[in-house]
């Protein structure tokens, strides 16, 4: 079953499974059409099909987590230098607050100190308070601000918010 949506990008079908259980397992390019629902559904500047396309493609790592019946979340990391970047990392709406944004950062984290990661770097809104929340729990510090990184939540195109800059010691 995939989530569809309705106006304004919200889910329109809301139907919980009643087997939570989730997988986490390698991103393949039939999900993307999954993937994108769960990622139009959980951000206001949402990526487009051809950002994911050009992950798998130069063979970032991506994962998403599925239910028995649906993805529910996927996450996106580079890996180079002996640092790891975490792109993206996305619950969908529904599902959140359930421990699988946390099993997939650990997971996500696991995988860069296996490819002989030492720090991880990622960005998040200012206003994603649950976000920053989960990552100080898992160790990340702020590091800095980049002012203006993202589009507004209410799409003004000359309204921008600023992305806090997070790391930490793998």
């Amino acid at each position: 079953m995939l989530f569809t949506t309705g106006a304004g990008n919200k889910p329109a079908m809301a139907a919980v499974p009643t087997d939570l259980s989730v997988a986490l397992r390698a991103m393949r390019e039939d999900d993307l059409p999954a993937v994108l629902v769960c990622e139009r559904a959980g951000y206001v500047s949402p990526w487009s099909e051809g950002i994911f396309r050009d992950c798998l493609r130069v063979r970032y790592t991506c994962l998403v987590a599925e239910t028995r019946d649906m993805l529910v979340g996927h996450g996106i990391m580079s890996v180079a230098a002996g640092e790891c970047h975490l792109l993206n990392v996305c619950v969908h709406p529904l599902f959140q607050r359930l421990g699988i944004g946390r099993r997939m950062l650990r997971r996500l984290l696991a995988l860069a100190r296996r490819e002989r990661a030492d720090s991880a770097f990622l960005e998040v809104r200012v206003s994603n308070a649950g976000a920053i929340a989960l990552y100080r729990a898992e160790g990340f510090d702020d590091i800095g601000l980049r002012k203006g990184y993202y589009p507004a939540a209410d799409a003004d195109p000359t309204r921008r918010e600023d992305a806090l800059m997070m790391a930490r010691a793998l």
